[in-house]
């Protein structure tokens, strides 16, 4: 008998399996053969404490000493810069506001960023409390908890049939049975939920593009900031001496193995060319990830207020890394009864209730 069967090999799924361990046996499955294989593993891959609604930007500050603990150097300097065109000035203003962004000197920002065009940058602003994450070691640790505390991590594991007798009886290549069900299955978890009978909950999967690009005009991007349009219309950071450049899309989609949209992905390096003064000549590679949302944009945590055995990780949207430690955390002390180091209002504004009203 497994205690927590949890439904993804994300880092929804397997954050909230290392912290069930201590709580008793779990088993996560992976439909795919990798962990992370669909939104964890296409991530952006950055830490920012300001980043996102209220809810989120809780959850964030909740799990930032994880983050920050010198033992697991999870986290690399990396900076955030927000820019404006000319004609963007109330825009930009509130993204600064709201990111908690300082505002610097365009030609500053240009001696950080030598490719940025001073005829189309208006406004700049900068964080210094920007991080790359490692992901897969993040990824890995976790399942590496559930294992070091007896359970299991499968991959390969598609869920084919949902059923509850006096225990979840769970069909993936062969019968699991648990006391509790949680579901971490990203874009698929309104169709596990529907699976196991449970109402859903509205999630809905949006694709985001991203293309890699040769570091511009031969410069070494090593040390550049992550660059952010106003509102969100392009993001442009720097992976391994290349630069990764993305129109920052929401667009519904079906639950499916995501690749990017050819024109979408044009129509933001076109945004991105606006900014800067070396023109995109080719593109490396692109893929697309699926970022899940509930209704009111932030994730869904905690036992379903129909059957509180079935058990939601989900809409984690594009903050599932940033808000792992604490989400996870969250789900743990829900499920045992403990109360939350996180304030009642977040907690409300997290939990499933709030969606059947």
């Amino acid at each position: 008998m497994i205690d927590f069967l949890v439904i993804g090999g994300g880092i929804a799924g397997l954050s909230a399996g290392a912290r069930l361990s201590a709580l008793g046996r779990v088993t996560v499955l992976e439909a795919e053969e990798a962990l992370g294989y669909h939104a964890s593993g296409r991530s952006a891959a950055l830490f920012e404490e300001n980043y996102g609604p209220p809810s989120v930007v809780a959850l964030n500050r909740a799990g930032a000493a994880f983050f920050h603990d010198k033992t697991s150097n999870y986290l690399t300097p990396r900076g955030l810069m927000l820019l404006g065109k000319k004609d963007e000035a109330e825009a930009f203003a509130q993204d600064a506001d709201d990111l908690g962004m300082t505002p610097i000197n365009v030609q500053d920002a240009i001696a950080r960023v030598p490719i940025l065009n001073p005829e189309t940058v208006g406004f700049a602003g900068e964080s210094s409390s920007a991080f790359d994450i490692d992901t897969d070691r993040l990824l890995q640790d976790f399942a590496k908890i559930v294992r070091a505390n007896g359970g299991d991590v499968l991959t390969k594991s598609r869920v084919s049939a949902i059923r509850k007798d006096r225990y979840w009886i769970v069909e993936a290549g062969r019968a699991f049975e648990a006391r509790t069900l949680v579901n971490a299955a990203g874009a698929w978890a309104d169709q596990i939920a529907a699976l196991a009978g449970i109402k859903p909950i509205g999630i809905v999967p949006k694709r985001r593009s991203m293309g890699r690009i040769p570091a511009p005009g031969g410069h070494d991007v090593r040390s550049w900031p992550m660059m952010l349009g106003v509102n969100e219309a392009w993001y442009a950071k720097p992976d391994a001496g290349k630069l990764l450049v993305s129109p920052s899309e929401a667009d519904p989609v079906a639950p499916h193995d995501a690749f990017a949209d050819d024109m979408v992905l044009a129509e933001g390096i076109a945004r991105y060319e606006e900014m800067v003064t070396e023109p995109v000549m080719r593109l490396e590679a692109n893929w697309a990830g699926l970022r899940s949302f509930a209704p009111d944009g932030t994730l869904v945590l905690g036992p379903d207020p129909f059957d509180p055995s079935f058990v939601w990780s989900a809409g984690q949207g594009g903050y599932g890394f940033q808000t792992a430690p604490a989400a996870s955390q969250l789900i743990a002390d829900l499920i045992a009864g403990k109360p939350s180091e996180l304030d009642d209002k977040t907690v409300a504004a997290l939990r499933p209730e709030r969606l059947h009203r």
